[in-house]
């Protein structure tokens, strides 16, 4: 299975969604309803590091690429989310170029001047089966994922994106919007936002961002994002059963 940035750079969109539940069956219709990818959001949801484990082994066994977001930059769960396999990183609040470089290092073998330490028994390395070769190459090829969402980081974004071990980048507006006390709609922001894609397209680094629904999403992509992530796991579900709900109480 091809990796999720050589996926992106096939030019099709990519479209996927956040996974906040502890749940394998929503990993599963998800995959099952087609979905390119998933990212488990370690981030803003109570999931244990063997829940993200478990939704990494069975959204790929099902052919869909499994991204986590980390819960911090710390680097704490870096390793052991490599180890089990991720098809990318995603790291939130990189403030600036610094960080973006430390961050992104930890997930680069000593060779190709990052600092991950060798796991070749865990199940990123097929518990000990895949030739060494195998394993260093997907390592090579993991997503690299940074997310800005400050004024400050997205005004020095083309610095940011030149940090030679970053090789995609995701637009967080929901952060960037409550810090800046404006709407997604605000001149400036949107300025913000067109200067992230451009610096993104011009280093043909995938670049994406997350929005609540459909219609968004296709805006989103003729605006030029390679790579939306629409609503979330547990989200789409609370909207369904109200919707049901909502229509039974109206009609009944």
């Amino acid at each position: 299975m091809s990796g999720f940035i050589e996926r992106c750079a096939t030019g099709e969109p990519q479209v996927g969604t956040w996974v906040k539940l502890p749940s394998l069956e929503t990993v599963e219709i998800l995959a099952r309803c087609g979905y390119d990818f998933v990212v488990v959001d370690g981030e803003h949801s109570p999931l244990t590091l063997e829940s993200v484990y478990r939704a990494i082994a069975l959204g790929q066994a099902l052919g869909m690429r499994v991204l986590v977001r980390v819960a911090d930059r710390s680097g704490a769960t870096v390793q052991r989310v490599l180890d089990a396999g991720a098809d990318g990183i995603l790291t939130p609040q990189v403030a600036d170029a610094a960080v973006a470089a430390e961050v992104t290092r930890r997930m680069v073998f000593p060779g190709d001047g990052g600092t991950r330490g060798m796991g070749a028994t865990s199940r990123a390395g097929r518990w000990g089966l895949a030739p060494a070769a195998e394993y260093l190459q997907r390592g090579a090829q993991l997503a690299r994922v940074i997310q800005l969402e400050s004024a400050e980081a997205l005004e020095h974004v083309e610095e940011i994106l030149d940090v030679p071990t970053v090789n995609a980048a995701l637009i967080g507006l929901g952060d960037l919007t409550l810090s800046m006390g404006r709407p997604a709609s605000d001149p400036y922001i949107q300025e913000l936002v067109r200067r992230f894609v451009a610096a993104a397209r011009e280093r043909e680094l995938p670049c994406g961002t997350a929005v609540a629904d459909a219609d968004a999403a296709v805006r989103a992509i003729g605006d030029g994002f390679g790579f939306v992530l629409v609503g979330n796991d547990a989200s789409l579900f609370a909207a369904a059963a109200k919707q049901q709900l909502d229509h039974v109480r109206r009609t009944s």
